[in-house]
């Protein structure tokens, strides 16, 4: 709840910008216009699970299963006046998982610091940026070097080479392979 909270209230200046980048994109216009909702209310995990392996509704549903994570865990935004960039950061939240499965990166330690590296080129949030900042200060010798050497310059490469990770309409997605989403939107694939 807490690190919730930072990013509501330090995202003061990174909430218009991706407002800004969602209004000038077709889809993150839609998105906008539309306020889709990644819930357990709004998805249906049987069709999802049924969907071919390495589709992007299946892997979604293989990683909420495999790591015990549910989409209705994020907190609705309480510090955001503005109700457009309450839902921006709500749309962030919800999709944080879904960067999880694009990425590649399970829920340990080592995970939640790639994807908070690339979420924090991305979005430009304090809140990722102080994430993949002081995240590591928990992770072995060994971990670090593979996170220093590998997979933090990855998730920036990627980060940087990524289009807006919120102008994808991901509810109408389900059925695309994840290979061809990374490569649509941008993302190296993991190393």
């Amino acid at each position: 709840d807490m690190v919730a909270v930072l990013g509501e209230t330090t995202g003061c200046l990174a909430l218009p910008n991706l407002r800004d980048k969602m209004k000038h994109h077709p889809e993150g216009y839609r998105i906008l216009q539309e306020r889709p909702r990644i819930r357990l209310s709004t998805l249906d995990t049987a069709r999802l699970r049924g969907l071919p392996d390495g589709t992007l509704g299946r892997e979604y549903v293989r990683f909420l299963e495999d790591n015990k994570v549910s989409p209705d865990t994020r907190m609705p935004p309480k510090f955001v006046d503005d109700e457009e960039l309450a839902y921006v950061i709500q749309r962030y939240r919800e999709v944080h998982d879904l960067m999880h499965t694009l990425l590649g990166m399970p829920t340990n330690m080592l995970g939640e610091v790639v994807v908070k590296w690339f979420e924090a080129i991305q979005t430009g949030l304090p809140m990722c940026v102080l994430g993949a900042a002081f995240g590591p200060v928990r992770l072995s010798t060994r971990k670090l070097q593979v996170l220093a050497t590998e997979l933090v310059p990855w998730a920036i490469r990627s980060g940087r080479n990524a289009s807006c990770i919120l102008n994808i309409y991901y509810e109408q997605r389900w059925e695309q392979p994840v290979e061809s989403l990374r490569e649509e939107i941008g993302i190296f694939p993991p190393p």
